[in-house]
């Protein structure tokens, strides 16, 4: 063989042996790269189902979304665990454990905190906190506290008030035993007197007749001593005042001989003014006094005529009422008149009551029909003392000299003194009976006592007739 196929041959092996040789290493790595992908895929598989069984693709693209911010460091799975337990935190239950073990632990202990609300009478509705949430449960529980401390709130006030009403009951109370202490002081007093004259009743009951009667017939002659002394003294007194009043007769008559006794009534015939101006169209007059005088609207007067004297029972031929009031001059409204006597010009006025320069003083006595029904007005004294005030005058109770006026109405009644079957209906009707004696003793001491010091006393009609007020008692609100 030549040296140039041979050399050609043996180039030929080494190349098939070096491929043959490359072939073999080719296909061992293939091999081993097939294995390790494999491997690859098996892992990717597992990793793939791992992570499908921590969420699936979408949840898995949206995780951000899902779990929210976290550090470039965080993982997702991690930062929802970190959230988890600031929630777990929230609730007050231990962090530690698994998710499951922290949810459980955290609806058994919001449960058994709702079983605990329930026990201390906290209705709170049977809740599910899994499925409304504990912002909903709490806004329940903020809603029943506002709500009961409104009613705590309300509660209190009603206490508040309970307490005052307890005090004013406690201070009526106190006051009311005070004044039970008193009538018991006073009763207990009332005992030892009737038990202290029950003693000496007992006493005279324990002596003898003869005793007894020695006692008596020694009360008796100093009685009988007392009265025939008291007796003496009084013949002396009534038969010293009887020739007192014979002198002071005597003496009067004199006088009067001499002296005519002044008219008591005088200054109840005084005119306060005169009519300056008459208007018979509108039923108008005009009078010469006004403010200066102390004229003011609503004053009435009786008007009489210029020529003649004011009459004894005050009747007047008209009734005037003020209305207008100037400076120096007045104006009144004819309130009655008569056709056949008319108002002229300086015809006179007059009121009772009023006067311009000073304050009558009077007492007002008796029982009065203000209205003239045939029933007496149980108050009519104060109404006519309201008007004599309002008029500008004065009202005592008692006569005296100071008094200018009486205007005395009809005598009281005395009630008939109450049988012992009408006391047993009526336990006060001896109370009025007396209340009746002391109401006509009143009025004849005031009468007597007027008439003494020579006071002038006009009826209720007289009364009326003399301020011009007649007519206008018959309209409603006249007193």
């Amino acid at each position: 063989m030549p040296v140039d196929k041979r050399q050609q041959d043996n180039t030929m092996l080494y190349t098939l042996i070096a491929f043959v040789g490359l072939f073999i290493i080719a296909t061992t790595i293939a091999v081993i790269f097939y294995i390790q992908f494999e491997k690859q895929r098996t892992i990717a598989n597992d990793s793939k189902s791992e992570r499908l069984e921590m969420a699936a693709d979408e949840e898995w693209r949206d995780r951000g979304k899902i779990v929210g911010e976290k550090q470039s460091r965080e993982t997702y799975l991690g930062k929802m665990v970190d959230y988890l337990d600031e929630m777990v935190s929230l609730i007050g239950t231990d962090p530690n454990g698994s998710a499951q073990v922290k949810v459980d632990t955290a609806n058994r202990d919001v449960k058994n905190t709702l079983k605990l609300l329930a026990q201390e009478h906290i209705d709170i509705e049977t809740i599910d906190p899994n499925a409304t949430g504990l912002i909903a449960v709490i806004e329940k529980l903020k809603t029943k506290l506002d709500n009961t401390i409104s009613m705590a709130l309300a509660t209190q006030g009603q206490l508040e008030e309970l307490q005052n009403r307890f005090k004013d009951a406690v201070a009526v109370g106190f006051e009311k035993e005070q004044r039970l202490l008193a009538e018991k002081e006073k009763y207990q007093q009332q005992v030892k007197e009737i038990r202290q004259d029950y003693n000496e009743l007992e006493a005279l009951m324990k002596k003898t007749t003869d005793e007894q009667v020695q006692t008596l017939i020694t009360q008796r002659d100093e009685a009988r001593a007392n009265l025939d002394k008291e007796h003496d003294v009084l013949l002396k007194t009534q038969a010293e005042l009887k020739m007192t009043e014979d002198r002071m007769k005597r003496i009067q008559e004199e006088l009067q001989a001499i002296v005519p006794s002044p008219d008591s009534e005088v200054a109840a015939y005084k005119p306060d003014g005169k009519i300056i101006l008459i208007d018979n169209q509108t039923q108008i007059v005009h009078l010469n006094i006004g403010s200066d005088d102390r004229v003011y609207p609503g004053l009435t007067f009786s008007v009489y005529d210029k020529s003649m004297p004011i009459p004894k029972d005050g009747k007047g031929k008209a009734e005037i009422e003020v209305f207008n009031v100037a400076k120096t001059f007045s104006t009144a409204r004819i309130i009655t008149s008569n056709i056949k006597r008319p108002i002229i010009q300086d015809d006179i006025i007059a009121n009772l009551i009023w006067d311009s320069e000073k304050t009558n003083v009077f007492v007002v006595a008796g029982e009065f029909d203000l209205d003239s029904d045939g029933v007496i007005d149980y108050d009519a004294v104060d109404k006519i003392k309201a008007l004599i005030e309002k008029w500008g005058s004065r009202v005592d109770d008692t006569v005296s000299i100071d008094t200018d006026f009486l205007v005395l109405g009809r005598t009281p009644q005395v009630l008939e003194r109450p049988t012992f079957e009408q006391l047993e209906v009526d336990p006060m009707a001896m109370e009025k009976y007396e209340a009746s004696l002391q109401k006509l003793d009143s009025y004849k001491e005031v009468r007597s006592r007027a008439q003494a010091l020579s006071i002038p006393i006009f009826n209720y009609e007289r009364f009326l007739y003399f301020t011009g007020y007649k007519t206008q008692t018959s309209r409603a609100g006249a007193f």
